[in-house]
């Protein structure tokens, strides 16, 4: 017999999605302490949402839980980089080129792309450039292969959001994904999952050098 999900109470995912937005913006940074009576008061609500909210989002890796340190923002260090973007790597090329394959719109790309352009500050950008590269593997026709990618995606924002507070590549990266997205356009699925394995290793040994990707099959 297959279990259905519980719903998240609503209380609990607004609580759940304000902390998740604080985190990735960078209003919340790693190694924060993250108090639950603080969070409370600032969310007008009690403290139970706030607890499964954070349970929430250390199920998912942007906090951690310690029993003598209390709940805090996960540090983004080489090891954790390289991590979630070794996932990156294997996955979400090929998510690409099977969407290509397909012939799926990639209009939602298209916007997200427009809306980074326009974007008037990095939190706006930011989220926006999540949805960029979501809109690229979410067609890819195998919905199992959408969810492990959606799984490591606040991960590596995280990681994103701590590179580009040291060291903005905001250009640099744009000029990237219309590449990318033209080549997709243009039906060239290999070309495209190429030109996105190289963009997705290439910010992360910018941003972390030390951190030692994954390159088999990739020469």
């Amino acid at each position: 017999m297959t279990s259905v999900p519980t719903p998240i109470p609503s209380r609990t995912q607004y609580v759940l999605e304000g902390i998740k937005h604080r985190i990735l913006t960078g209003q919340l940074t790693p190694g924060q302490a993250l108090v639950e009576t603080e969070l409370a008061a600032q969310f007008g609500v009690s403290k139970t949402p706030v607890r499964e909210a954070l349970k929430t989002l250390a199920g998912t890796g942007l906090v951690v839980m310690n029993q003598y340190k209390g709940v805090t923002v996960r540090m983004v260090d080489a090891d954790m980089a390289r991590e979630v973007y070794d996932v990156r790597l294997l996955l979400e090329p090929e998510a690409l080129k099977r969407a290509v394959h397909r012939g799926a719109s990639l209009e939602a790309a298209r916007t997200a792309l427009t809306r980074a352009d326009a974007a008037t500050d990095t939190a706006e950008r930011s989220l926006a450039n999540r949805e960029f590269h979501r809109a690229l593997y979410l067609p890819c026709g195998n919905p199992l292969l959408g969810r492990m990618l959606d799984e490591v995606r606040d991960q590596a924002a995280l990681v994103s959001a701590v590179a580009w507070a040291a060291s903005p590549s905001w250009e640099r990266e744009a000029g990237e994904h219309r590449e990318i997205l033209r080549l997709a356009l243009d039906g060239d699925a290999d070309g495209a999952a190429r030109a996105l394995h190289s963009h997705i290793a290439s910010f992360v040994q910018r941003a972390f050098p030390q951190a030692e990707l994954e390159q088999e099959g990739q020469e």
